[in-house]
């Protein structure tokens, strides 16, 4: 009995990864009758007398879950955005960092094609990065995610797992080639038509990658709350979750309540206006989910 971790699934194979090596291994058939489903990133306890015929016996406690794309253990994301084609969005970015926090993934946030950007939005991105730095979160600009310019982000990737996700068309493929050029993936351009890009990536899958690895993801196909309350959305944002020690009652919402530490915050600078905007837009799409 070995212990590895699951880099692939494919029709009812699991390939185990081990100290270099890699097994094609099969589940038991107590894993259905317990309902577990292993998972790309599990580590699991197996046993193989060659590399074509092992068996999964046990998945090891998992740090964290996606539902879409399945996966587990994921320690890290890389969150590609491009500045332009299509432009960027702080909203849409915070809907992904709010995700990021519920299920205790560490981002790391890429803006490609700066290039691309005139004088007056390269300002609002000088602006963002500072916010989001601010904030706790890595912020790197690019103007193309050439070799030079994923340098700076070789060091994040040792000792974790790491997924890269971002909307269509701004750079995933790209960048993953280049954080392993053994990889070959095909890039798609993006649409012209529809202003964005499309899915290139097959499946879910884990690559080594310098003393970690990678999952080439295509993202996530939701981005729906489906995993966190309302009551909960604050813990969400950095910025916020260390002032409700501060805040006059227990359980604010930061809305209409008096005495509230983060309204003041927002009200003082200490918080960015458009961060709290986002936290009231999407604290009203769980609310109104839950109502219906």
């Amino acid at each position: 009995m070995a212990e590895g971790l699951i880099m692939k699934a494919v029709s009812g194979f699991y390939y185990v990864y081990d100290q270099g090596e890699i097994y094609q291994c099969r589940a038991r058939g107590l894993f259905r009758k317990k309902k577990i489903k292993p998972l790309v990133g599990d580590m699991v306890e197996y046993e193989a007398p060659n590399k074509e015929e092992g068996y999964l016996l046990q998945v090891m406690d998992r740090k964290n879950e996606l539902t879409r794309p399945p996966a587990a253990n994921i320690n890290q994301a890389f969150i590609v955005f491009s500045a332009q084609q299509p432009a960027f969005s702080t909203a849409m970015l915070d809907r992904f960092l709010v995700h990021m926090e519920a299920l205790d993934i560490y981002p790391v946030i890429i803006v490609n094609k700066e290039d691309l950007a005139d004088e007056n939005l390269q300002r609002e991105l000088a602006y963002y990065q500072e916010t989001y730095k601010n904030t706790g979160y890595p912020f790197h600009l690019v103007s193309s995610i050439t070799e030079a310019g994923v340098q700076e982000l070789q060091y994040y990737i040792n000792g974790r797992v790491s997924m890269v996700t971002g909307e269509s068309g701004v750079g995933k493929t790209t960048l993953l080639n280049l954080l392993i050029p053994s990889l070959h993936l095909e890039t798609a351009e993006v649409s012209k038509r529809l202003g964005r890009g499309r899915h290139t990536t097959k499946h879910l899958q884990l690559i080594p990658c310098k003393e970690g690895f990678i999952a080439d993801t295509p993202g996530f196909s939701s981005l729906e709350f489906e995993q966190i309350d309302e009551e909960d959305l604050d813990l969400c944002f950095p910025e916020m979750k260390e002032r409700l020690p501060f805040c006059k009652f227990r359980g604010c919402t930061h809305r209409k309540e008096p005495g509230c530490a983060v309204k003041q915050a927002v009200e003082d600078g200490g918080i960015a206006s458009f961060r709290y905007e986002h936290y009231t837009q999407f604290f009203e799409e769980l609310a109104q989910r839950r109502r219906y």
